[in-house]
């Protein structure tokens, strides 16, 4: 199965004149996707509010398919055309999911879909992703659809990814070694990079000293063996870019 165009072809058929734009981001488009390690990453627009039964029918049909995706599945957020253009932060979502959400829909459905909306402060970093290096499936272009994120709500929205790091860094290393090291990225130099960027960047821009470290989150990310981290350093590493990224945008 050619599951992107599967998506395409089920998300036409559901939601019919009110679909604006498929658009792909994260790490499909950024040159980094390894099956073992990333999700298929989408943003659906419409143009008006989803009925309770569209949303079922959406939902089935995304959970259908999550069982054909690679190991960390389908990850989607529908969102309306009015909160892309003029940008709207934080930014309010029709519908989302993600594979850590597939048993709460699986077991009550009716509860996922009257409480799976909201505000998302992640879709500023996912439309400046769309907006920078993303991929349009369907419908109108990028250009057309999403308004440049201010640099403001998108730093705010990647800090929010990243601020507990010293206290989760040694239960999610991988991620929060790479994923600091992409912000200060952005507060330094303005560039906008996936994971695997951030690390190689990382290995250029912090001290030498940290680079065992980062060697380390690059080898796990590219492959599926899991390094033996040194912790301590690794928390102080968080330690170290926390600061470095608070002076960065103070």
């Amino acid at each position: 199965m050619d599951l992107i165009n599967e998506f395409v072809n089920r998300s036409k058929d559901i939601l019919k004149e009110n679909l604006v734009g498929i658009y792909l981001h994260g790490s499909s488009v950024m040159g980094c996707f390894n099956p073992e390690k990333s999700d298929i990453d989408l943003i659906i627009v419409v143009d008006d509010k989803m009925s309770d039964a569209t949303k079922k029918a959406y939902m089935d049909m995304v959970v259908k398919l999550n069982s054909y995706a690679p190991a960390k599945g389908i990850e989607m957020s529908i969102v309306r055309k009015e909160v892309c253009d003029p940008f709207v932060y934080p930014t309010l979502f029709e519908l989302h999911f993600s594979a850590m959400h597939l048993k709460w829909y699986e077991d009550n459905p009716e509860d996922y879909i009257l409480k799976m909306n909201g505000t998302d402060k992640d879709l500023a970093a996912h439309f400046t992703i769309i907006r920078k290096r993303g991929k349009c499936l369907l419908g109108l272009p990028i250009e057309d659809v999403f308004a440049v994120v201010p640099k403001a709500d998108y730093m705010d929205s990647i800090w929010n990814d990243i601020v507990e790091a010293p206290e989760e860094i040694t239960e999610n290393t991988m991620y929060l070694t790479l994923n600091l090291a992409r912000v200060l990225a952005f507060a330094k130099d303005g560039l906008v990079l996936s994971k695997k960027e951030g690390g190689d960047w990382g290995l250029k821009n912090v001290p030498e000293e940290y680079h065992s470290l980062i060697e380390d989150a690059l080898s796990e990310y590219g492959s599926s063996v899991v390094p033996q981290y040194d912790m301590e350093l690794a928390v102080e590493y968080a330690e170290y870019m926390i600061q470095s990224i608070k002076e960065m945008i103070s």
